[in-house]
């Protein structure tokens, strides 16, 4: 019977959606399992067949936890907010809202196509209001809660209010901004303003100046993953450091916990080093260097406070607040300018820089505490204000940084030495890491070196010991319109948040997208956006007089913000009044397979690690952690296309010939080519874009133009993308989910070669043909199996099981292909053969296998059919074919009794006429025999 791939998987589709399938109950007696895919951003371009293939694995193990009995939650939504939707709204003057949700009904059209098994009712989107209404809620939550360093969590901020009006400062242990002390009554005496600017001290989001990537050209702050090479990532804009009022998150308040949560979950260890490398735990001393004839010290934080006695100079980062201060007349025109030459470079881009050396001398010397030398004080850009405390101790004998530097401005290096004759006056650290010249450090290793300069340094009062971390507080100001409202008002120019019952905060209506003629952010041009203090209420922007009505915050929150808690809101997607109830997320708990790309190692999985464990601290959630299993998908690559342009030119030659020409070598779209060949459409490519339509070419062969291939990332950009539209209309969502699965591994990267689906689809018309006799009709019986029907099938199933466990999905759609060969050859049409094989096939290819389910008879869904158990008695043999050897030479086969002793086959063997005529009348000096394997005989 004829397989018609497009009937069938329409009417299944329009099924599931009618019957709701893959609804999710709200409750459940069952044993649950989450899986869930990293949340999509809605683009323009649609899906390309790259990004399904973390879908389809993650669909797989949804519909075979089905199957297992396990209530099973598979949501999906959108993570609609964000800079590319703005962007094309500044551009067209078209609404955000209207983009979004032609790029989300594109997704959801094509997705649906492909067959997941997604349960389309919990489905949201981050420009929901009712979403991101309790996005508002949790931010208020992180404004009204401070860190306690005893109990090691987060606490209410009115507990803390209760230890300064009752105690002040004293044995308080809190994460803090910066170091404060005061008592009660100096507390109590205050303003209510005072108080307030004070509690921003500890609280967990918090306004302060903060240095930011500003990008004139898209009017917002960026985070560092949104610049490169000191351009914007979107529109290449030039972006600059500048120092700003800002919201923050103090995600480093969990740096330790987020450190030591790593050790519980199931992640590719990749993925754990990256985090841990962010996060960058140091241990080390705090030691402070006084300045030449003034009353100014500088802190400095080392990991190395071994190696003091061999620093030389010190390096501050430029838009440290101590350079203004320390900074001569007579040097601060070269401060100010480098300063400004700084401002040009992200943070990132510094990092990366490791071979430029450039800085700038304050014209201060600090005093070296243990030697007593002087050092002068220099400005660099390899010194971020971020880490530490932004000064370093440079020790140029050790550090490659600081010699380079050093060499450049013509520094002093003490020099590396062994011990012995050429000890120099300065003391160090010796290469084999053991300290050769100091009275207290002399002979120890680096470990015990380290533990007592520490201690020394504590003795003496010059600072003490501390560990520290790279990662700094989280930004959470964007200077932008399409993200979530900031859910505070200003009184006297303090943050205070909206009630709860305000919520949500909407984003208001505006005309331009840009920030305003002074400089706010584009929630500057709202027409009604002031807040009523006394009546609880929103108003017009006009009405604000600061006395009763107040302005709002202009900025809006990031994109992570809405993307840090998602998973929590789809185990209870549409509750108005609780962003889910904790008997949800009691019984969901954790996610226990989360699928997505290794792009996300440091921001999203750090942010929502973050809210989870403050989430928790707070009592609103039990689990520590949000996710238990993560897999990163590898990438599907395209085949790029090439052809050379002659330089100066509208000629292009083809790429045998390309050689001999100086040549500028252009991407064109695969869509181009002849068919399955790498030949141009010469006529197709000038109509392709205007430029080239008075192209020449200079031709192989005298009539063919040949272009350069090449697999790199499938991109827009790159003209090598593959809808996935098209090759469901041509080969069926099962051939694309199978053929996906089949290419490799699901972590690695592999190319795609449409080619190859073929073979994928005569696979699953020998399947479809499997039910069908030779008059096209189904024919299916309820015979008893046969033994080797019975061993195939359950050779499957111990396949598939592994398989699926492990993730190991292309080697299963290996075995299918397998099974069906030798169900075929043996014209299997038994019952108990082929509706099993059509569930244990079902979590690949959905549509095909429901209809073979619906022609078998059943009434209902496959989707909950049980899995078939496996029973390894099928997989027994009667018979053993032992390969029989002489001298380690194999001479022939003998098919004997599974049950005989090894004694018994070899008496069989001896007395087979192969044996006989082999022997010839030898005695063989030994006989071999490896039960169920093989026989040898020595002679």
């Amino acid at each position: 019977m004829y397989y018609d791939h497009n009937q069938i998987e329409s009417k299944w589709q329009q099924y599931w959606a009618k019957n709701e399938t893959y609804k999710t109950d709200a409750k459940s007696t069952k044993p649950k399992y989450y899986v869930l895919d990293m949340f999509p951003y809605p683009s323009g371009a649609g899906l390309h067949v790259g990004h399904p293939l973390g879908y389809i694995a993650s669909d797989i193990v949804s519909r075979y936890k089905r199957h297992q009995g396990f209530s099973v939650l598979h949501p999906i939504g959108y993570d609609s907010f964000g800079l590319p939707a703005e962007q094309y709204a500044i551009q067209t003057g078209q609404h955000p809202a209207i983009t979004t949700e032609e790029n989300i009904n594109r997704y959801e059209k094509q997705l649906k196509r492909i067959g997941f098994s997604f349960d389309w009712s919990r489905q949201f989107r981050t420009s929901d209001a009712s979403y991101y209404k309790f996005t508002q809620w949790i931010f208020i939550e992180l404004f009204h809660s401070w860190y306690n360093n005893d109990t090691d969590k987060a606490e209410a901020i009115d507990t803390l209010i209760k230890h300064l009006s009752e105690k002040g400062t004293e044995g308080l242990n809190a994460v803090q901004t910066e170091k404060i002390e005061f008592t009660a009554a100096e507390w109590n005496a205050k303003s209510e303003k005072e108080q307030q600017e004070i509690l921003l001290n500890y609280r967990l989001a918090f306004r302060a100046e903060t240095t930011v990537n500003w990008c004139p050209g898209l009017g917002t702050v960026l985070a560092n993953d949104e610049v490169i090479n000191g351009k914007s990532e979107r529109g290449g804009f030039p972006v600059y450091q500048k120092k700003m009022m800002q919201w923050s998150m103090r995600i480093t308040a969990y740096s330790e916990r987020l450190l030591q949560g790593l050790k519980t979950l199931d992640w590719p260890q990749p993925l754990k080093d990256a985090q841990e490398y962010w996060i960058g735990k140091s241990q080390g001393a705090e030691v402070n260097f006084g300045l030449e004839n003034s009353d100014v010290q500088i802190k400095v934080f080392t990991t190395r406070p071994d190696t003091i006695f061999g620093s030389t100079f010190m390096v501050l980062a430029p838009e440290s607040p101590l350079v203004q201060e320390i900074v001569t007349t007579e040097q601060k025109d070269e401060v100010q300018d480098y300063i400004e030459q700084t401002s040009l470079k992200s943070e990132r881009d510094r990092m990366a820089d490791v071979k430029t050396v450039s800085g700038a001398f304050t014209g201060v010397y600090a005093i070296n505490p243990f030697t007593g030398k002087k050092m002068p004080v220099y400005i660099s850009d390899y010194v971020l204000m971020g880490y530490g405390t932004g000064a370093v101790m440079a020790v140029p004998a050790h550090d490659e940084r600081d010699h380079r530097f050093a060499k450049k401005f013509g520094l002093e290096i003490t020099e590396v030495v062994e011990g012995g004759e050429n000890v120099q006056e300065d003391p160090f650290i010796a290469k084999d890491g053991i300290c050769i010249n100091s009275d207290f450090l002399n002979g120890l290793k680096y470990e015990e070196a380290k533990a007592k300069a520490i201690a020394e340094v504590v003795s003496r009062g010059l600072g003490n010991a501390t560990t520290n971390y790279r990662q700094r507080d989280a930004i959470f100001s964007r200077q932008r319109y399409w993200g979530e409202p900031v859910p505070v008002y200003y009184k006297d120019d303090v943050p205070y948040t909206l009630p709860a019952s305000a919520l949500p905060l909407e984003l208001p209506e505006v005309e331009k997208y840009l920030p305003t003629e002074d400089g706010d952010p584009p929630l500057g041009n709202a027409k009604d956006y002031g807040w009523d203090e006394a009546n609880q209420k929103i108003v017009a922007t006009d009405l604000i007089d600061n006395k009763t009505i107040f302005p709002l915050e202009l900025s809006t929150m990031p994109g992570w913000a809405g993307s840090s808690w998602y998973f929590l809101r789809y185990m209870d997607a549409h509750n108005d009044s609780y962003f889910a109830d904790k008997e949800m997320t009691d019984y969901w708990g954790q996610v226990d397979l989360y699928i997505g790309g290794s792009e996300h190692a440091t921001g999203h999985l750090l942010y929502s690690r973050f809210w989870n464990k403050f989430l928790k601290d707070r009592n609103y959630i039990e689990q520590e952690e949000p996710f238990q299993k993560l897999i990163n998908q590898g990438m599907i690559l395209g085949m790029s296309a090439f052809v050379f342009r002659i330089d100066g030119t509208n000629q292009f030659v083809s790429k045998n010939l390309a050689k001999d020409y100086a040549t500028q070598k252009i991407h064109v779209d695969v869509s181009l080519l002849k068919g399955a060949t790498d030949e141009l459409d010469t006529e197709a490519f000038k109509s392709w874009r205007p430029e080239f339509k008075d192209a020449e070419f200079i031709l192989e062969d005298g009539d063919k133009y040949v272009t350069e291939r090449e697999v790199e990332k499938m991109s827009k950009s790159k003209f090598n993308v593959v809808n996935p539209d098209d090759i469901c209309d041509e080969y069926g969502a099962d051939c694309l989910r199978l053929y996906e699965m089949f290419l490799g591994p699901l972590e690695q990267s592999k190319p795609w070669n449409t080619q190859g689906l073929s073979g994928v689809y005569g696979f699953l018309k020998r399947l479809w043909n499997l039910y069908f006799n030779a008059n096209d009709e189904l024919e299916v019986t309820d015979e008893e199996p046969t033994k080797e029907e019975y061993r195939v099938l359950h050779t499957l199933i111990q396949k598939v099981l592994f398989d699926i466990e492990n993730f190991s999905f292309n080697t299963s759609v290996s075995s299918f292909m397998i099974a069906v060969n030798e169900l075929t050859k043996l014209k299997t049409n038994k019952r108990q053969i082929l509706e099993p094989l059509a569930v244990i096939i079902s979590p690949y290819a959905p549509h095909i296998t429901e209809e073979i389910w619906s022609l078998l008879g059943n009434k209902e869904s496959i989707e909950y059919a049980p899995f078939p158990v496996f029973n390894s008695q099928y997989l027994e043999l009667d018979e053993i074919e032992y390969p029989v050897s002489f001298n380690g030479k194999m001479r022939f086969k003998a098919a004997l009794s599974a049950n005989l002793t090894p004694k018994e086959v070899e008496e069989a063997v001896l007395k087979l006429d192969k044996t006989i005529e082999i022997l010839n009348g030898a005695i063989p000096k030994k006989i071999i025999v490896v039960p169920k394997k093989i026989v040898n005989f020595v002679i």
